[in-house]
């Protein structure tokens, strides 16, 4: 007898769609049905859930995706995440007053990524048109949708900021001046009529190529970028540093960039290459706590027992350690991955996994990186304070904290991707007059201390916590999986890929598992603080487990059952059969095909 799952693991071979909500993966598979590949369908899905989820994602924010694509037999990375603006420089924001970049407002801003990211994708792997692509998003922002009631709750949390200092988002959000209310109607007219424009601009040209260059031409180098640089470069707002500020993004800060492609960082586990995107990311904390885990019995653990969720939340305190003082962009520093993924130094690092929680950050020293080692150490000692922690939305955390989404889809022909699309909040920036959308607040992902990989610095991209997934076993492209949640994303895909690697359950029964998370590291968000041996475990483990994890040190939340994670994943086999999954938390993601 098969054993109960919240919903059924979703089979088929024309095509699946998994997405944090139904509308959105309604509408990608709509766009398979019509004769668009997965890559189209990713992208029509992309777009509508910053209609539909406006509080986890939009059209001014970022981007990464991992894909395979049948015609290429070649997984790569898009990296839509945009840099940091010529005029962010350390000067100059802390001349401004700043120690922390803040978590919100106009000074948090880099370049938005994500347009560019997704006409990549459509022109170099899809095949629809600009106008198929954005008909559903334009509709649904013309039209309406549901608005969620998380959504409603966050608007009603911000409609005195809004009204007092952010006009425009009140105008935007609070239409006719009232809160909306859960499950209304609700529509973004200004939204429909950017994106129409953008349409009308790609339609101008008849090739599909040149369209999709248009549309880039005309968010990049046209009306859109023209109203960021107005907005943001005149208009001081108020942001979470209690000051106001203006922006310093301009029109040729966007107009001199562009997404790109590249090889993704893997790591190969029980037969399981993973990929993931590189440490300009947070994705090589996966497969370093995979390195980490490679030599211990993982299997033998009962997947909800008190020894499983210690000795992984160990190894990935270990991982998130190094994640401070190693990574970031690439481009500007030398970033030791290779080293980092190790068994070298792996199997010295697995020492450190005791039986009791560590209270201690614990990073490994490389060598060659000593002074990096000691410069970070002193300035978290200083500036990362332990203490609540300002982090992604979730059922037990503030409605005011923005979050993001995920998409995986598998289409028949084998193409397949996994995207982790986030920024742009309503909550995050004001709305940026005459397009209906705001900004993103990634760059309090840099610290202002010089000399660190993650140092602000003009055309440096932040150190993303977005990071999706996708893995091959033996060799050939299987699951695509991922969730949102800032620090916790890696921690979440996690413990679900051990469970489904090593206890053999279907996506779904996987997905249903209790999740747990640390916040025992420095957090990626304002005021990136930390909570020495903190774990946060749904209450779904049971009392015996959770008084087992007490005893062995940590400093334990038990969150309410059915909480935390927004785990999607997709599966393909190697006879063709597709699987597909969504988590029930939150009551939003859907899993649809046949």
């Amino acid at each position: 007898m098969t054993a109960f799952t919240t919903r059924p693991e979703i089979l088929g071979t024309f095509g699946v769609v998994t997405s944090t909500h139904w509308i959105a993966s309604a509408v990608g598979m709509s766009i398979l049905e019509k004769g668009g590949n997965a890559f189209d369908a990713a992208v029509a899905t992309g777009f509508v859930l910053q209609i539909v989820e406006p509080h986890l994602c939009g059209p001014g924010g970022d981007m990464p995706a991992i894909l395979y694509s049948k015609k290429k037999d070649k997984v790569e990375v898009i990296c839509a995440q945009g840099p940091a603006p010529a005029g962010a420089t350390i000067e100059h924001y802390t001349s401004e007053g700043l120690k922390l970049i803040p978590g919100d407002g106009l000074l948090a801003t880099v370049i938005p990524g994500s347009f560019d990211g997704w006409m990549l994708m459509l022109r170099d792997y899809g095949r629809l048109t600009v106008r198929e692509v954005l008909e559903p998003a334009i509709y649904y922002a013309e039209n309406g949708h549901p608005m969620l009631p998380r959504v409603s709750a966050t608007i009603a949390g911000l409609a005195s900021f809004f009204e007092k200092e952010w006009p425009t988002s009140h105008q935007t959000w609070l239409p006719g001046g009232s809160v909306p209310e859960p499950l209304s109607n609700f529509k973004n007219p200004v939204l429909a009529e950017t994106w129409k424009r953008i349409v009308a601009e790609a339609e101008a040209k008849r090739d599909r190529e040149e369209q999709i260059q248009a549309a880039r031409d005309a968010f990049y180098r046209g009306f859109v970028a023209e109203a960021i640089e107005r907005y943001a470069g005149s208009t001081a707002v108020m942001d979470a540093s209690g000051t106001k500020h203006k922006g310093v993004i301009t029109a040729d800060d966007m107009a001199n960039w562009s997404a790109t492609t590249e090889a993704p960082q893997t790591y190969v586990y029980h037969g399981w290459t993973v990929a993931k995107i590189g440490p300009w990311g947070q994705g090589p904390v996966f497969l370093q706590t995979l390195a980490l885990l490679k030599g211990v019995d993982i299997a033998s653990m009962d997947p909800a027992g008190a020894d499983f969720v210690h000795t992984v939340t160990e190894a990935m305190k270990l991982a998130f350690a190094d994640r401070e003082i190693y990574y970031g962009d690439p481009n500007f520093s030398k970033i030791p991955v290779e080293h980092l993924l190790s068994d070298a130094y792996n199997d010295e690092r697995r020492k450190l996994i005791k039986s009791e929680a560590s209270l201690e950050l614990q990073p490994g020293i490389v060598p060659g990186f000593e002074d990096q080692y000691a410069l970070t150490m002193d300035m978290l000692g200083v500036t990362s304070k332990t203490g609540a922690v300002y982090e992604p939305t979730m059922a037990h955390l503030s409605e005011k904290r923005g979050d993001t989404v995920h998409i995986d889809v598998i289409d028949r022909e084998g193409n397949m991707v996994s995207i982790t699309p986030s920024g742009g909040w309503l909550q995050s920036s004001p709305t940026v007059p005459g397009l209906g959308f705001c900004l993103n607040s990634r760059a309090q992902m840099f610290w202002l201390k010089p000399g660190l990989p993650t140092s602000l610095a003009p055309g440096k991209r932040p150190r993303t916590t977005l990071t999706p997934s996708l893995a091959l076993y033996e060799g050939r492209p299987t699951l695509a999986f991922g969730t949102p949640g800032g620090d916790q994303q890696e921690q979440w895909q996690l413990s679900f890929f051990l469970r489904y690697v090593h206890h053999k359950m279907n996506l779904q029964a996987a997905i249903d598992q209790p999740l747990f998370h640390t916040s025992h590291f420095p957090g990626s968000f304002y005021p990136r603080t930390r909570e020495p041996g903190s774990l946060m475990a749904e209450a779904n483990f049971g009392g015996e487990v959770l008084e087992a994890l007490r005893r062995k040190g940590h400093k334990l939340t038990v969150a309410d059952p059915w909480t935390v994670g927004r785990l999607t994943a997709a599966r393909r086999d190697a006879d063709g059969l597709l699987r597909a999954a969504a988590t029930p938390r939150l009551m939003q993601a859907y899993a649809v095909g046949r």
